[in-house]
């Protein structure tokens, strides 16, 4: 009897071994964590907050389908050129394949997506560029997308807002890429003619060729807090004219101070701001 208790109890016990990597793991897209002050959240109360940080106000990118959802009256998008993809016109080595890199990633065919859309029944014509497709560089697409919105706003009489977020023209288009400063200014022009609204919506990283054409010109322009502004880098201008420039340069703040932007505006704020804008320049039919 004894001899039974004693061996019943010097039996090893099994435990099951959990490795160090199943117990950290956390299923992918649940958890968000923000790049300033590294504060760890829940992706969809973020997502609900308009990826706006809830520790420390910073400004986390959001999608460009997610902005349009974030402004536009339900059901009331429609995108434009949906289809339109970039060519490799300089045989650029490698550059199909980063393009198509790109689109796996964000679900995107380009670095902007474009349409019109219904704010509090006033319908308008939106383009919003998404920084993490080539970094929203802008290439033929993204300039040809432009002038048609443009251009249909123009013949339609509508408003136009456009969300900039680039890191300026595209390399691997070289020429090509450049002469879209050209043709987009001259597409917004025409609009600016027919005395129709523009808004310019200056978003992080709003830089290069991008900042120094039709995200300049805007009618009113505005920009996020925050947001890096600007054509050549700091450290470029800065070894350029031998001087140490203010820590907040090229900040959306710091525009604002000089008299380059009319607002900068919050996340929270930006359905109301465009919402009011629209109405005090709607046209009245006679």
């Amino acid at each position: 009897m004894f001899k039974d208790f004693f061996n019943r109890n010097s039996k090893k016990k099994k435990y099951v071994t959990v490795q160090d990597s199943k117990q950290n793991e956390v299923p992918e897209g649940i958890m968000t964590k923000c790049p300033n002050c590294k504060k760890i959240m829940y992706t969809k109360e973020l997502t609900e907050n308009l990826n706006v940080c809830f520790n420390c106000d910073h400004h986390i990118q959001l999608s460009a389908y997610g902005r349009i959802e974030a402004i536009a009256d339900n059901g009331t998008f429609e995108e434009f050129d949906k289809g339109m993809t970039s060519a490799n016109p300089l045989n650029f080595p490698g550059y199909e394949e980063k393009v198509e890199k790109d689109q796996e990633k964000t679900g995107l065919n380009e670095a902007i997506v474009t349409g019109t859309a219904e704010l509090n029944g006033i319908k308008f014509g939106i383009g919003v560029m998404d920084p993490r497709f080539r970094m929203g560089s802008m290439g033929s697409v993204v300039g040809e997308k432009i002038c048609r919105i443009v251009d249909h706003c123009t013949e339609e009489r509508l408003p136009f807002v456009l969300f900039t977020a680039s890191g300026g023209a595209r390399m691997q288009e070289g020429i090509i890429s450049l002469m879209q400063m050209a043709k987009t200014s001259v597409s917004l022009e025409k609009h600016s003619d027919a005395g129709l609204l523009f808004i310019s919506y200056m978003t992080h990283p709003t830089t290069g060729g991008v900042s120094a054409s039709f995200a300049s010109v805007g009618d009113i322009n505005l920009a996020e807090p925050k947001a890096l502004i600007g054509f050549a880098g700091r450290r470029v201008i800065e070894q350029t004219i031998n001087e140490k420039l203010p820590d907040d340069f090229q900040t959306a703040e710091f525009l604002l101070e000089h008299g380059q932007l009319d607002k900068v505006v919050h996340r929270s704020e930006m359905k109301k701001t465009l919402a009011t804008l629209f109405d005090m320049h709607r046209e009245v039919k006679k």
